[in-house]
């Protein structure tokens, strides 16, 4: 008797179509949550981020996930959409994101206006930005410095965003997310160097050890 063969495993996708899902599907996700929003005449966004308010601080969590507005909600998804994706092909989405969104959040926390609960992801995706600029310059790589410039042209002018002026706008959040993200690519930096020596294939797109 013959042993069957064992069956083939099947493709993993590439990186860029799972990288396209995963956006696709946050967004999904907030047109969900704006949606019950909206129906609850916006209620939800009293979970934001009220400052120097102790049960404030869990505003942190909640706030990237609710918008003003539909019209606020698709200001930010179209370049969260792009910047994410261009995050998660560098396999460092969930760390960068957690440094970015705790640092935007305490700086909202401490430094934003009182008696406010800011709610948005324009933060997140300032810290996204600012991370994809300048990551080269901390790992000493040509090719991510010369994506760096590309992006720079096309949206760099976004990080006017972080100077006060705008009212109604979290300069705050813009200001800290960008720092958040400089801080990432610098505590990411070694570890994508070494990356380089020894590469490897994680098992999700946006993890990497």
């Amino acid at each position: 008797m013959t042993a069957n063969p064992a069956p083939a495993r099947p493709t993993p996708r590439p990186l860029w179509q799972r990288s396209a899902l995963i956006m696709a599907a946050i967004a999904v996700l907030l047109f969900v949550i704006e949606a019950i929003d909206a129906a609850t005449d916006y209620r939800l966004d009293d979970a934001g981020i009220v400052p120097r308010q102790v049960d404030g601080l869990d505003g942190i969590l909640w706030a990237p996930f609710l918008h003003v507005d539909w019209a606020h909600l698709i200001g930010n998804l179209i370049p969260g959409l792009i910047l994410g994706f261009l995050l998660l092909l560098t396999r460092r989405f969930v760390l960068v994101t957690l440094i970015v969104w705790v640092v935007s959040g305490m700086g909202v926390w401490l430094f934003g206006p009182a008696y406010t609960a800011t709610v948005g992801a324009s933060g997140i995706i300032f810290g996204w930005l600012t991370y994809l600029l300048i990551r080269g310059l901390f790992t000493r790589d040509l090719w991510q410095i010369l994506a760096g410039a590309v992006l720079f042209l096309v949206y760099g002018s976004i990080l006017w965003g972080v100077l006060p002026g705008n009212p109604g706008v979290s300069w705050q959040g813009h200001l800290f997310g960008a720092l958040g993200g400089v801080l990432a690519a610098w505590f990411l930096a070694d570890r994508d160097r070494r990356r380089k020596v020894n590469p490897g294939t994680p098992q999700f797109p946006g993890v990497s050890s």
